[in-house]
């Protein structure tokens, strides 16, 4: 088991959510009317990293998995909302995904529907070997099934990952140049800058392609049902390139927890042909990103997000330093 200094996040209790009878009453009414009248309310979600309503609902009409949220206080979560809607209509049949049932506003709140997963549960944490394998089986159905993007995906207009900006945040430590709101950790090797830098630099070839990523594929957003399926949830950040790349991060927690993360990722059909400077190069980006993320000031909107992030930056460096047997 590594030595991991950052806590480790309770990822079902991330979230600070309002609850059913927080709701404004025309939400409630409009919930109702989607779901066949009177409806029960479990309690809202403890996961995620965002403040709106999140809660398997039940009714006349069955169960469904409701989130809520005021579109003109919060336009970036509403636009994200959409967007998952977007995304999830366009999803080929064998992605295993809770499907959208129905997206409607009322009085400037925004709210979404999808298939609630019966029984659903987060997998453990840490990682149990069973929970583990279903996922990377499950991932690998996913990622066949989005080998190439059908033609409602391109009309969605997905984008090659990193499009939005490079992964340069060790050459930028390393030019000696980072940003004054960042203070990385004592334990993080300055004497290996150059060479993370280096790696950092090749990740966008080593992971170029025309498969559809997740791109969020967190422990935490898989349930896994009563009868012993995974889903994988939260397709609110697709893009393109090597199916692979989701296989990184997800991998990551698990070397956390005392998995393999090699043998795994070397044996997972996704990662054929890859070899073993690509996977360095993605894990020294992403470490890169998750630890100059969390070194910036709190953020209001969430408060775990700068540990979740740290906490991730420290898995994948550790991970990739363990690969190129340094010392931490």
């Amino acid at each position: 088991m590594p030595k991991i200094l950052t806590p480790r996040l309770q990822y079902d209790s991330t979230a600070a959510r309002p609850r059913w009878s927080q709701l404004p009453q025309q939400v409630r009414d409009l919930i109702e009317r989607h779901l066949g009248g009177a409806v029960h309310a479990e309690e809202s979600a403890g996961g995620g990293f965002t403040s709106g309503y999140a809660a398997v609902v039940e009714g006349t009409h069955g169960s469904q998995f409701v989130k809520a949220v005021d579109a003109r206080t919060n336009t970036v979560v509403a636009e994200c909302y959409r967007r998952e809607a977007l995304i999830n209509e366009a999803l080929p049949s064998a992605v295993p995904a809770p499907r959208i049932r129905w997206l409607d506003e009322q009085e400037g709140w925004l709210v979404i529907a999808f298939d609630a997963v019966e029984g659903g549960r987060m997998p453990a944490a840490p990682w149990t070997t069973d929970d583990l394998n279903l996922t990377l089986a499950t991932h690998a159905v996913t990622a066949e099934a989005l080998a190439e993007p059908s033609e409602q995906l391109q009309q969605v207009g997905l984008k090659p990952v990193g499009d939005g900006g490079d992964f340069d945040d060790w050459r930028t430590v390393a030019s000696g140049a980072p940003s004054p709101k960042v203070s990385l950790s004592d334990w993080v090797p300055f004497d290996k800058l150059d060479a993370l830098a280096e790696l950092e630099s090749a990740w966008r070839p080593a992971v170029a392609g025309n498969a559809v990523l997740h791109h969020d594929l967190r422990q935490d957003n898989v349930l896994i049902d009563a009868h012993g399926t995974a889903w994988i949830c939260d397709w609110n950040w697709p893009c393109l390139g090597a199916s692979w790349f989701d296989l990184v991060l997800l991998l990551a927690t698990a070397y956390a927890d005392g998995h393999d993360a090699t043998a795994l990722f070397q044996t997972h059909p996704t990662a054929r042909g890859v070899n073993g400077e690509q996977l360095d190069a993605v894990l020294a980006a992403l470490s890169g990103f998750f630890l100059v993320s969390g070194a910036q000031p709190p953020a209001d909107w969430s408060p775990y997000i700068r540990q979740h992030q740290t906490w991730c930056g420290e898995v994948t460096l550790r991970w990739l330093a363990d690969r190129r047997r340094w010392r931490l």
